[in-house]
């Protein structure tokens, strides 16, 4: 069994909430198969206390925008390692020496992980050879500033004021 629809998106949620407050190793383990009082740990680290609890907060708010509370909290205090309890989800916001120190994802590396991509990231490259590439000329004269086949300038390449190719600004 794996976690329901509704846990994962709530995992994703409180994933993207934390990885907006600068979490580090952000990461999704479905826990389903093993746990029988929930789907999902959601697991973030911050370097201090400070930033667990900037981070903490913002899972409970932006949850709490979309109809979801937190039936317990336990380690707010410390802000050491807090864990939010959303009965589906829980989520675990560690400072960086605890989450080395316990390792949680060693303990449960036998449950499959719930991929996670921070949305404020880049998209990836596409790959080389990928179906994103960019065409290649057939003649050098189609392309401004092309190599003609014996290796020379195509005769545009030759005068800038007749090329269509973008200029570099010159006017540092």
């Amino acid at each position: 069994m794996t976690a329901s629809t509704e846990a994962r998106e709530t995992a994703l949620w409180a994933a993207q909430a934390a990885a907006d407050k600068l979490a580090t190793d952000v990461s999704i383990v479905d826990v389903s198969d093993r746990l029988a009082i929930t789907d999902a740990f959601v697991l973030a680290s911050a370097p201090n206390e400070r930033q667990v609890q900037s981070i903490v907060d913002e899972v409970e708010d932006r949850l709490r925008e979309h109809g979801i509370k937190a039936v317990r909290r336990e380690g707010v205090a410390e802000s050491r390692w807090v864990l939010l309890d959303f009965v589906d989800v829980v989520v675990h916001v560690q400072h960086a020496e605890e989450r080395a120190y316990y390792s949680l994802e060693r303990l449960w590396k036998d449950c499959p992980t719930i991929p996670f991509t921070d949305s404020a990231l880049p998209a990836p490259a596409p790959a080389a050879g990928g179906s994103a590439a960019v065409p290649a000329a057939q003649d050098a004269d189609a392309v401004p500033g092309g190599i003609s086949g014996d290796g020379e300038a195509a005769p545009q390449a030759l005068d800038p004021a007749t090329s269509d190719a973008p200029q570099a600004d010159t006017t540092r």
